[in-house]
């Protein structure tokens, strides 16, 4: 079967699957958050935490767990590192250094999982599990959290209130996350993903000489990375090391793992608002863009010359050139941050593609719980747009869209961009900064410009080729990271309970309707020329300029 034929089938059956998780998994995931009854393992959580269940939260309290939550979270993952010397199973290795360990605590809290370390001589197992992956739960179950609140906010009438952040985080973990990332974490091992606490595994190479691999307990938090769209891994290979990703049936269960929440949200956001059809208006939007950079990038590999090492550049053979641009388009449009293939290798419109996608702001379809409010703040912008152009109320779901709403969703819309510009320039500018790079020019800028794009939209994967162990680049992706997690969560928390606070308006017959295939082109177009007017002309200066004066991938679009 040639490569592409197996890519094309490897993407029917992901489709496939994808439909036939949907509706069950949307569905479980809405009652999951309206249920009235709490679990007894779920109260015995609130009882140590002393927490009321039944409260229910205004938007300052709701944020003010999250950030509180998130806060203990850093402070408990740098700890580990610290004192990783005095835990058992770390394999001799020490204390992480201090930079390293606040880039990463910070990292794995905002979902992101940027990792600046090698893993395989930097974590020991208890570090990987009793913190790290803590945190790809945790960090996954808070996003969904702010969504669930933001669809509140639509469903609400007179309230002012959003829900309990801590009944929310619980239960995405104990109810939603746990259960599935154990189902897929014993496929992953079935699969030959390894599972061990072991240091290492001693081998012979071809040539006769004796080598130590490095393993550990991956299957638990492959399965786990990939369902909390986290990314990271304990290899540094990622998921193009054999023992995270062996074969193309495990390739293919990670890209349906990184799928599956952000698709079934849509779903659950449909149920809840009590109208499916607005549910699968957003999903067309992801979708519209998801298969469109997936067109771009395996456009570009496919296609690629000689020159660049006919595309395979940076790919394992036992995935090719379509299931290779299938992860790196879900990864980078799921802010999951896993890779299986190298994408600094990719030609410039292949690299541009996956870049873009996480431009689009974390959307298409996004990560869990972070897609569906990103998409919907893109559709407020949109609904309030075409109320200037054609005269219509403002109004989404019966809520009408004023001046505060409007302001918070444009914060949200404008804080990732102001992160990568401003890092990206002044980590163009300031002395010093370019020892980091080992490629000048438009690659070089690329470099550059992806990293402060996946750590704003709290992605995680990176180009090659950029030495990121400098303090400059620890402090400002950290601040990347942090800013570009937590100042949007604020704003959707705000502008949530400002719809929670008014009453809900039949429609009129001045009311644009939401929910059609007109809608769902109208936000398309919305995400496409607001990434368009902020990012041209960097883009222009990058992966553009990049392929354009290049003779060998000009002959491969023509």
């Amino acid at each position: 079967m040639s490569d592409t034929a197996a890519g094309l089938l490897q993407l029917v059956v992901l489709l496939v699957l994808l439909a036939a998780a949907w509706r069950p998994l949307g569905d479980w995931m809405a009652r999951v958050y309206t249920d009235e009854r709490h679990w007894r393992v779920e109260r015995a959580v609130y009882r140590v935490g002393r927490v009321d269940p039944d409260a229910d939260q205004r938007p300052g309290t709701y944020a003010l767990a999250i950030l509180a939550f998130s806060l203990v979270g850093v402070l408990l993952v740098y700890l580990v590192q610290r004192v990783q010397g005095l835990l058992p199973l770390s394999a001799g290795r020490g204390a992480v250094d201090p930079s390293v360990a606040f880039n990463t605590a910070i990292s794995f809290v905002t979902n992101t999982n940027w990792q600046s370390y090698v893993p395989e001589s930097t974590m020991g197992h208890v570090a990987n599990a009793a913190a790290l992956a803590v945190q790809n739960f945790v960090s996954a179950a808070v996003g969904m959290a702010v969504a669930v609140a933001l669809v509140r906010g639509f469903v609400r009438s007179r309230s002012g209130r959003i829900g309990n952040a801590w009944v929310d985080i619980t239960r995405g973990t104990v109810r939603i996350l746990l259960p599935v990332a154990t189902v897929l974490a014993v496929v992953l091992v079935a699969g030959g993903v390894v599972m061990s606490f072991r240091a290492g595994v001693s081998l012979t190479g071809p040539d006769g000489a004796s080598t130590v691999a490095a393993i550990g307990p991956v299957a638990s938090q492959e399965a786990i990375k990939m369902l909390g769209t986290n990314g990271g891994g304990i290899l540094n290979a990622n998921s193009a090391h054999p023992f995270e990703n062996p074969n193309a049936g495990t390739n293919l269960l990670e890209i349906l793992a990184m799928l599956v929440i952000p698709v079934a949200f849509t779903r659950t956001f449909g149920r809840m608002v009590g109208s499916f059809r607005q549910g699968v208006s957003l999903l067309a939007v992801m979708a519209v863009l998801w298969g469109g950079m997936l067109a771009v990038i395996w456009a570009a590999e496919a296609h690629a010359p000689a020159a660049t090492g006919g595309g395979m550049e940076g790919k394992e053979t036992r995935f090719g050139i379509g299931s290779s641009a299938l992860f790196a388009d879900t990864s980078t449009g799921t802010s999951t941050g896993a890779v299986n293939s190298l994408h600094d290798s990719y030609t410039a419109f292949g690299g541009g593609g996956a870049l873009l996608n996480m431009l689009f702001g974390e959307l298409s379809p996004g990560g869990v719980g972070a897609g569906l409010y990103s998409i919907l703040v893109v559709a407020i912008i949109a609904v309030f747009l075409a109320g200037l152009m054609v005269g219509r109320t403002p109004e989404l779901l019966g809520k009408s869209l004023g001046r505060r709403e409007v302001t918070c969703a444009a914060v949200v819309v404008l804080v990732m961009p102001a992160l990568v510009l401003l890092g990206t320039g002044a980590a163009v500018v300031l002395p010093g900064t370019g020892d980091a790079l080992t490629n000048s020019g438009p690659h070089g800028l690329s470099e550059v410009l992806y990293a402060f794009a996946s750590a704003a939209n709290n992605n995680g994967s990176a180009f090659g080729g950029l030495t990121v162990t400098s303090p400059f680049f620890q402090i400002a992706l950290g601040a990347a990271m942090l800013l570009g997690r937590f100042l949007p969560i604020l704003a959707v928390l705000a502008l949530a309970g400002f719809l929670s606070a008014q009453p809900r308006r039949a429609e009129s017959a001045g009311t644009l309707r939401t929910g059609t295939p007109l809608f769902t082109g109208l936000v398309v177009a919305t995400v496409v020329l607001v990434s368009a007017i902020t990012f041209l002309p960097a883009l222009a200066l990058s992966p553009i300029a990049e392929g354009l004066t290049n003779p060998a991938q000009i002959g491969a679009i023509q």
